[in-house]
């Protein structure tokens, strides 16, 4: 590719999130197919907003019946490509008519299951257009409008429809024409302009019908044959082969009646894919209603049960305020007084607990002081001694204490 070219699309692409992948994404499609062009264009979303995005757009060659048509495409490529799938729809013109599938809205937009399951490491443009062409070969996307019925020109001697008049190809599956749409023109088939297209079907369709549509007087009722054709509601044919112009008016009325119940089932089966596909976005919608409100219930629930705890914060938060308030305005608390007890009995008993408390460190500390040298063994003695007879006394009165006052001893 020319570096002015990839100079274009690197500058196109500069807003881009991954600009090299993408790039080179481009590259290789526009390298493979050259009936495809590039361009930086506004893309107006759903919800009304607008973004410049680059797109690609063109013809792609699909194989239908051993023959090969362009089908017309655009593809839009997000600003965070390769990590997000591209746009794709099929941009018919004005001699072609969307053909309603699995794989093509009746606004043209694409759905493939290579879309559905785009993987940002594995999956690229090049491939995407192969998908495109397999499954466009299979079902095609779009089709020919139906031209405009009108009766062919009858000889003079005995007015006689001819086979093969303006509606024996009303619906193609693809525009006809050479270079219709400023498209690459069509390959011939047979020496003809046109390759054979076949006729519609009763639902639309691509397939069926003969050399000659069913409402025309096959070759065995020409004028001066055995044989003879008997239209719908018509009599039968004169012995010496002549139609008359009843034959002629019954002929064009199973005609008509022919093509409009073609053009009804059209209409049917294109409503019912539009159908099915709106009734799959409704399942969405309302399996998506349904989880968007579990989860407002659960918001709401869990916003009353915050609420209820802040109450309960701010509640303790004033209590402790005020405990602190109390703290620091209050007076200064004495020991001996902070404790008190609700019975002379009790207060016998704390203070007996304390002297003995009090006598055992002191035992402690006498010990101590004569394991360091500070007093002599005879003085221990003696101190320990006295402070023994005054600890037995002071746990026999908390003993006859808790046998008064009912306490576990």
């Amino acid at each position: 590719m020319p570096a002015i070219e990839e100079a274009q699309i690197t500058k196109y692409l500069a807003k881009y999130k991954n600009v090299s992948a993408t790039r080179k994404d481009v590259i290789d499609v526009v390298t493979t197919y050259r009936s495809l062009s590039y361009d930086l264009q506004t893309f107006v979303f759903n919800d009304g907003s607008k973004k410049d995005l680059f797109q690609l757009q063109g013809t792609i060659p699909v194989v239908y019946k051993n023959n090969t048509y362009y089908i017309p495409i655009c593809i839009w490529l997000m600003d965070t490509h390769p990590q997000n799938a591209p746009m794709c729809f099929v941009r018919p013109t004005p001699t072609m008519q969307i053909k309603v599938s699995m794989y093509v809205d009746h606004n043209g937009k694409i759905y493939l299951p290579y879309l559905h399951d785009w993987q940002p490491q594995s999956s690229d443009l090049l491939s995407l257009i192969q998908v495109m062409i397999v499954t466009f070969g299979d079902h095609p996307p779009v089709y020919s409008k139906p031209k405009e019925a009108t009766p062919a020109p009858y000889p003079a001697s005995n007015y006689m429809p001819q086979p093969g008049g303006a509606a024996g190809n009303s619906y193609l599956p693809y525009p006809s024409g050479a270079g219709a749409g400023n498209f690459p023109p069509y390959p011939a088939a047979g020496g003809g302009n046109f390759p054979p297209y076949p006729t519609a079907g009763p639902a639309g369709n691509v397939g069926g019908g003969g050399s000659y549509p069913p409402y025309y007087p096959q070759p065995g009722g020409y004028p001066g044959s055995t044989g003879g054709y008997n239209p719908a509601g018509a009599g039968s044919v004169s012995s010496t082969g002549t139609i008359t112009e009843e034959h002629i008016k019954a002929s064009l009325i199973s005609a008509v009646e022919d093509k409009l119940r073609r053009r009804i089932q059209e209409k049917v089966n294109q409503y019912q894919a539009e159908i099915e596909t709106l009734n799959r976005t409704k399942q969405e919608l309302v399996e998506g209603s349904a989880k968007i409100d579990a989860i407002i219930t659960r918001l709401e629930r869990e916003q009353t049960e915050l609420q209820k705890n802040i109450g309960v914060l701010k509640d303790k938060e004033q209590e402790l305020q005020e405990s602190l308030d109390s703290l620091e305005n209050a007076e200064a608390i004495d020991p001996d007084e902070a404790v008190t007890t609700t019975a002379p009995l009790y207060r016998q008993l704390l203070n007996a607990y304390a002297d003995e408390a009090a006598t055992e460190d002191a035992i402690y500390y006498l010990g101590e002081g004569l394991r360091g040298g500070v007093i002599d063994l005879e003085t221990f003695l003696k101190h320990v001694r006295t402070l023994s007879r005054k600890q037995f006394i002071l746990r026999a009165t908390m003993q006859k204490c808790r046998q008064k006052a009912g306490l576990a001893g």
